[in-house]
């Protein structure tokens, strides 16, 4: 009897390499700007041609994980990778999905509130100015639609200044990701057309209270207010998403 179980494709060796080199980043704990072994030893070490070095090498370059630099003095060293490369693409992927405001924000209101709680004590001066300036922004009704358009901007940014300092990678990850899923709506949709002045004076009022429990390091304030806070723009956003569709 035929077995109708499909084969699995060998793995080509230059894939091999590209999953070692991985494992070497994460056993070793290397950081960017660390030089991989020379294209000699891994020839030696993997027993394959330079072609399949160079295969290997050029991967994890169009990946973004090295850097490489031919002739003498050349080689191949880590580079640092951005988030904006990874989160540029799950929002193209997700533009296909046809995202609902009450489906970010489903997201949002789980991870903000554990971003907010995390960088306690792990925000210095340049986060609070920072933090101060997109509040500072947002702080008189603008007179015209781009200053409207910078004022969407400016409250997502100020999530976003959390989102970088926090000390959980993943966590900052994905609230940068959802932040600029929500930057896409915002600008895709064109909802800065339309006058919400009441949605970013409520924005701004939580930012303010939200500065002040950070300068406390109270946790518990922290949550309650990213909680409601994410509750409320939730409500504004959903409302605002809905006189954008009457409005297309």
């Amino acid at each position: 009897m035929t077995s109708s179980v499909p084969r699995r494709r060998k793995p080509k060796l230059s894939d091999l390499i590209v999953e070692e080199v991985k494992a070497m980043i994460v056993a070793e704990k290397l950081l960017p700007g660390d030089r991989l072994p020379s294209e000699k030893d891994l020839i030696e070490g993997f027993d394959c041609s330079k072609g399949t070095v160079r295969e290997a090498l050029k991967a994890l370059e169009v990946e973004g994980l090295v850097t490489t630099r031919p002739g003498p003095g050349g080689g191949a060293w880590l580079s640092e990778v951005r988030t904006d490369p990874a989160s540029k693409a799950l929002r193209n992927y997700l533009y296909f999905k046809h995202l609902t405001a009450e489906q970010v924000y489903q997201m949002r209101k789980l991870i903000e509130v554990e971003v907010a709680a995390s960088v306690i004590g792990h925000l210095g001066e340049d986060d609070f100015a920072l933090m101060e300036k997109y509040i500072n922004a947002c702080n008189q009704p603008p007179t015209t639609e781009e200053e409207q358009r910078e004022q969407r901007i400016a409250e997502l940014e100020f999530h976003n200044v959390l989102a970088d300092a926090s000390p959980n990678p993943l966590l900052g990850f994905f609230a940068r990701f959802l932040n600029e899923t929500l930057r896409d709506l915002v600008v895709l949709k064109k909802s800065y057309q339309i006058d919400a002045y009441e949605f970013t004076r409520s924005n701004v009022d939580y930012h303010v209270e939200l500065m002040k429990a950070y300068r406390n390091n109270d946790e518990h304030q922290v949550r309650s207010l990213m909680g409601d806070h994410m509750c409320e723009a939730e409500e504004h956003f959903v409302a605002l998403d809905g006189r954008i569709a009457r409005k297309m």
